[in-house]
């Protein structure tokens, strides 16, 4: 079993930035890819970014490409999502996840490709 502990959401302008935090614990860190969604209300949750289990593979939105980053340190069992430039269209609740999948990451963009959750983190930006 793995836990997930998601952090770094806030409140922010538009043009601004945050770092998400996705602490892994509970296996091996480097069994799994790891994801981040995010959703608002009303709406089904929807992929953002992933992850390899090496890092040396990632996979991003149409909508944050070249705006956001994710990338993960195995030394501290920790994935990072650095979110550069947001608008109020990026406000939602943001959620990581892991997978044992061993699939390409742009097959994992589905909900069902990850079997743990972390809370949420609340990002919020204001125009």
């Amino acid at each position: 079993q793995v836990q997930l502990v998601d952090s770094g959401g806030g409140l922010v302008q538009a043009g601004d930035s945050l770092r998400l935090s996705c602490a892994v614990s509970g296996r091996t860190f480097m069994s799994y890819a790891v994801g981040w969604f995010r959703q608002t209300p009303g709406k089904e949750r929807e992929f953002v970014a992933a992850i390899s289990r090496s890092g040396g593979s990632t996979y991003y939105a149409d909508s944050v490409k070249g705006r956001f980053t994710i990338a993960r340190d195995n030394a501290k069992n920790t994935v990072y999502l650095q979110m550069n430039s947001l608008k109020p269209e990026d406000t939602a609740v943001y959620y990581c996840a892991a997978s044992v999948r061993t699939v390409a990451l742009p097959t994992m963009t589905s909900q069902k490709s990850f079997s743990s959750w972390g809370q949420g983190t609340q990002v919020t930006v204001s125009s």
